[in-house]
């Protein structure tokens, strides 16, 4: 079931810790998920979730849990979209940025390690992985750390009980959409 994904996968979001989340899921038709995926927006959307299919190959999606409004601020942030203009991205609308990624993702050339910024990672730390090669990182949780290490642990233990505490609660009855804080 989808719900079961999105607490295991995207606590930190749905509990507005974090801007956003992805995930794979397998699904045994298009039809069903495509069900699934219009009630859960219908019920996150008014307290600020969004659910965005990035990609769809065969039996599996990869799917973009996130906070529009807190996406688009850390595309704000300094650096971000002129780094953004590197690989393409023409606009700072989020919308539009959705669409690039997903073009980018799903053309198959070379996975876009700039899906971080879309995540929440620092930027540094997402110029890092890529200068890099994804080798050399100071500490490694939700992503390869490259600076900042003392915060980004912190931020990962916060996470983390955030999905403990959420899945203790999903498994007693808590529903998704009681688990969404709202924006």
């Amino acid at each position: 079931m989808l719900d079961k994904h999105l607490v295991a996968h995207c606590s930190p979001t749905l509990a507005g810790l974090k801007s956003a989340n992805i995930f794979n899921y397998s699904f045994k038709s298009i039809k069903l998920l495509e069900q699934q995926l219009a009630l859960l927006r219908a019920d996150l959307r008014p307290k600020g979730v969004s659910l965005r299919v990035l990609r769809r190959s065969g039996k599996r999606a990869l799917i973009y849990v996130y906070r529009s409004a807190r996406v688009q601020k850390e595309l704000q942030r300094r650096g971000v979209l002129d780094f953004l203009s590197n690989y393409g991205y023409e606009t700072d609308r989020l919308e539009h940025c959705l669409q690039y990624l997903s073009v980018r993702i799903s053309s198959h050339l070379e996975f876009p390690h700039e899906i971080g910024l879309f995540l929440g990672y620092p930027l540094d730390d997402v110029k890092g992985f890529i200068d890099n090669k994804g080798r050399n990182s100071r500490c490694c949780g939700c992503w390869k750390v490259y600076c900042n290490e003392c915060e980004a642990e912190k931020l990962f233990a916060r996470f983390e009980k955030c999905r403990s505490i959420y899945w203790n609660l999903f498994n007693r009855g808590k529903s998704v959409v009681q688990l969404t804080v709202a924006a």
